[in-house]
């Protein structure tokens, strides 16, 4: 009865180193799990980092950055009206004469619309 009892006690032991091996092999794996997400989450931070990047990149290369298109607006925008102000200057008295001229030059005349009424009401009498 001694030995069984000894077997019982020996498989009893065996069960429990059993169960603390299941139990250190789950500990790892959630340790080797957690550690894989990190890892998968570093790598997705530096392909994004690169891809931002290479935008960045591509974003100067073909646009330039958004000062230098602000400061080509800005450039363009002063030259049209240095443009504008010179057109002006050299074209100026010849404006001020013609519009001077066509005030000055009056030519009173009825409007047709006024000439078509009377004839209108001209013919509707007879």
């Amino acid at each position: 009865m001694a030995s069984q009892t000894q077997g019982i006690q020996q498989l009893l032991a065996a069960e429990k180193r059993a169960a603390e091996k299941v139990q250190e092999a789950r500990k790892r794996k959630q340790r080797r799990l957690k550690q894989a997400k990190e890892e998968a989450q570093d790598e997705i931070e530096k392909y994004r980092a690169e891809r931002e990047r290479q935008f960045k990149e591509f974003e100067a290369k073909h646009m330039g950055s958004k000062e230098g298109v602000a400061a080509k607006i800005d450039e363009d925008t002063r030259l049209k009206i240095e443009e504008m102000r010179k057109t002006l200057s050299t074209n100026r008295p010849k404006l001020i004469e013609e519009l001077l001229n066509m005030v000055y030059d009056i030519q009173p005349q009825l409007h047709r619309n006024y000439d078509l009424q009377i004839h209108g009401l001209a013919s509707e009498s007879h």
